[in-house]
């Protein structure tokens, strides 16, 4: 599967990233928060149990229920992590 990440600016320097399928837009309850694109079309298995460069747990398990994957506020990402 295909994903496109964006990613939004948290306190403290942090941030939070939304996974959707490749071509999907954001579902309409996360619209209310200014996302931007981070990634596009990275190649993920979908047996995997997270992806780790952002912090994403169970993303299928998300993606299945919610439509897209969002990092847990307990595991946000230091401005000073590149993942591009």
């Amino acid at each position: 599967m295909r994903l496109d990440i964006y990613r939004r600016a948290e306190n403290g320097g942090r941030f939070s990233y939304l996974a959707v399928p490749e071509g999907k837009e954001i579902p309409e309850e996360a619209t209310n928060i200014d996302w931007e694109t981070a990634e596009r079309s990275v190649d993920f298995d979908d047996a995997a149990d997270q992806l780790p460069q952002f912090a994403i747990e169970e993303p299928m398990e998300q993606i299945t229920s919610k439509g897209y994957a969002i990092t847990s506020s307990r595991n946000l990402i230091d401005i000073s992590h590149d993942v591009v």
